[in-house]
């Protein structure tokens, strides 16, 4: 091609050259022409392929983040809701970041509400059922232990016999421990914890904590106490002493003992708990102290099996009723266990020798004692040098002749009835006179005798 070419350039005229430059110009504009085209298509088939490779990306992604939202968000939103742990940030966040903006990821957000709404309304409605169901039981049976107990304790004030009482003893010790248990489960439901009682003295609140475990023998208190317990929270803080120290008792050796005592602290009173046990788990403690405080909702439907109630009802009572409990072993004096329940002084009282309220006086308090019968009149008529000084100090007498009755310490006095229609003012004088008649009258043959 290129000869010939040469010989058309050679043998072409001048004119005929012109033409032939203009037509290979010609050609190579659109030569550059068509590799412009073809450069643009290739550019295009590149971006149709990025494309299709981010579609497929994110097809892939969609298909991952569905995949982890199935297998590990949903259990993880629905175990953390039957826990009673979790809410709807136990679900996690999603697998891919860029999920969250885009139109799947507020769909799958909309699938976690619609299963957290879901499932918190079925765990509540069978809580519900299981509460209700739970307090209708634990009444009905705690009215038969309460008359069951009211019966032994009339057995026991009134039979004598030695062999009789020892084997009443344990069945009434029994039945405490029943109450107590039907008194911690009635807590958990939201129940009252009954028996209002007047202020008493955190010594005996402690004991009567005591007195409601299997193993009492075991416990050792303190000998004395100035503080006092407010009526309103007597019956709490003696439930949650006899849960803390059953408790105690129940993780340690039969031959250890479990010992009380009692800090004075700033803002009211410790009871410190030491058991001589084998300690608790790291997790085992962290679970045992979240329960303490009382924070969570206790739900029956979530507890363990075999369930505990224990510091569960005490977490319940001590964040109803304003105490704290710790739990730790560093401070433990026998290497096991450390149990803190610090009463602020709002829950306690001002001391004192009694606290139990006076009677109301009658209406006739002026004259209190007229009413009352005679003492009875002695066997043996005393001389007169025996008369003052014994029959006064055993026996005092008011100004109209009557004997005055005293107050045992150890019982709490009784409001007389009035009489309905007041005796004369002459009346007890002329009643001692015959009392002492009948007395001189019968002395001859009675000393004969």
């Amino acid at each position: 091609m290129t000869t010939l070419i040469q010989d058309v350039v050679l043998w072409a005229p001048t004119g005929g050259m012109i033409a032939v430059g203009a037509v290979a110009l010609r050609y190579h504009k659109k030569a550059v022409e068509h590799g412009g085209r073809v450069t643009a298509l290739k550019a295009q088939v590149a971006e149709a392929e990025r494309r299709a490779a981010e579609a497929e990306r994110q097809v892939a992604v969609r298909d991952e983040e569905a995949t982890h939202l199935a297998e590990y968000r949903l259990p993880a939103l629905v175990h953390a809701l039957q826990d009673g742990t979790g809410d709807l940030s136990s679900a996690g966040e999603p697998l891919h970041s860029e999920m969250a903006g885009t139109s799947a990821g507020s769909a799958y957000l909309t699938v976690l509400q619609q299963v957290d709404s879901v499932a918190s309304t079925a765990i509540e409605r069978a809580d519900a059922a299981s509460r209700a169901a739970v307090q209708a039981v634990t009444r009905s049976v705690q009215a038969l232990v309460y008359e069951q107990q009211a019966a032994i304790t009339k057995l026991l004030d009134t039979e004598h016999d030695e062999k009789l009482l020892e084997l009443i003893q344990p069945i009434d010790h029994t039945g405490n421990q029943l109450a107590r248990r039907l008194q911690i489960l009635g807590v958990l439901t939201g129940m009252w914890p009954g028996r209002q009682r007047e202020d008493v003295p955190l010594l005996d609140a402690v004991r009567g904590g005591v007195s409601r475990i299997r193993d009492f023998h075991r416990v050792k208190v303190p000998n004395q106490s100035s503080h006092w317990v407010a009526s309103r929270f007597v019956e709490p803080v003696v439930l949650a002493v006899a849960e803390l120290l059953d408790n105690a008792a129940r993780h340690s050796a039969p031959t250890t003992p479990v010992e009380v005592s009692f800090l004075e602290a700033h803002h009211g009173v410790s009871i410190e708990i030491h058991d001589a046990g084998a300690g608790m788990s790291p997790e085992a403690r962290a679970l045992a102290a979240r329960r303490l405080t009382g924070i969570d909702t206790v739900r029956l439907t979530e507890l363990r099996v075999p369930p505990s109630f224990g510091h569960l009802g005490v977490g319940q009572l001590a964040a109803k009723y304003g105490f704290r409990v710790s739990i730790d072993e560093e401070h433990s004096i026998h290497g096991g266990v450390r149990v803190v329940m610090h009463l602020p002084r709002a829950l306690l009282a001002s001391p004192g020798t009694d606290r139990r309220p006076e009677p109301a006086a009658p209406a006739y308090a002026a004259a209190p004692d007229r009413e009352r019968p005679p003492a009875p009149a002695p066997r043996q008529a005393p001389t007169q040098a025996q008369t003052p000084a014994p029959a006064v100090e055993e026996y005092p007498v008011a100004e109209d002749g009557l004997p005055v009755r005293r107050r045992s310490p150890a019982r709490r006095p009784h409001p007389t009835r009035p009489a309905a229609v007041p005796p004369s003012p002459g009346s007890g004088q002329n009643l001692a006179a015959f009392a002492r008649g009948t007395q001189a009258a019968r002395t001859p043959d009675e000393e004969t005798s």
